[in-house]
């Protein structure tokens, strides 16, 4: 059985190494495709608990899980907010915690620029809103007027709301004491700081490289002064 982890923050798979490399927790879709091309009949277990984050690398990751051909449960164990919700609606089977809650809602950006600028942006919003209305629609069978209406809100939902609506098969049933899961959001990190980190790294790289050779030769001339002296 695979097990995918889709905690903190769902970024994408530049923003996803320089998280790894600091050890910082995020999902992305590298990682993910990763796991998935294992084995494409094993059964795959997703737990989620995020906030969300990216919803392309949400899309990118829904994706993947749709086309698997194996069985994908998910298992929401804390929060599937935002893009998370995306990632879960591709679940065979989506289970729910008691203790959980679903969060659905319209897409939005920082913007800057001018009155076209805006205009522009609000219409790539709009598009936005409907292709991940689309998951919503796939999986609960929900009128896209009424889903729309969902996200317009910021809508909450409970275990047992989210089942009810379609959202979710069915909600954890535990013989013992619920845990409580506390969704936690790790630090924002902008793709300026990425592309700044990957340069650094790539000047690290080059000076590596650097030194080595320096090294090599000075290792070949280390060698051909012992073969010099060896022969005299």
């Amino acid at each position: 059985m695979k097990h995918i982890k889709i905690k903190s923050d769902i970024v994408d798979d530049d923003t996803g190494t320089f998280y790894e490399w600091f050890g910082l927790s995020a999902a992305y879709p590298a990682q993910v495709e990763r796991i998935l091309a294992e084995d494409d009949n094993e059964e795959v277990v997703v737990d989620i608990n995020s906030p969300g984050g990216d919803v392309f690398a949400a899309s990118e990751i829904y994706t993947l899980l749709s086309q698997y051909q194996g069985n994908v449960t998910i298992n929401i164990q804390g929060l599937a907010a935002s893009a998370a919700s995306v990632i879960a609606m591709a679940g065979d089977k989506v289970k729910i915690s008691p203790t959980a809650q679903m969060m659905i809602h319209k897409a939005h950006s920082a913007s800057s620029g001018n009155t076209d600028d805006f205009q522009h942006q609000s219409e790539v919003l709009a598009g936005v809103d409907e292709s991940i209305a689309n998951a919503y629609e796939a999986k609960t069978g929900l009128k896209r007027t009424d889903l729309l209406n969902m996200m317009a809100q910021e809508t909450w939902l409970t275990a047992q709301e989210a089942v009810d609506k379609g959202f979710g098969d069915e909600v954890m049933d535990f013989t013992a004491t619920p845990q409580f899961l506390n969704s936690s959001q790790g630090p924002k990190i902008t793709k300026a700081k990425v592309e700044q980190w990957k340069q650094i790294m790539a000047k690290a790289k080059a000076y590596d490289e650097k030194m080595a050779s320096l090294n090599q030769e000075k290792n070949d001339k280390t060698k051909l002064q012992a073969k010099i002296g060896l022969l005299f």
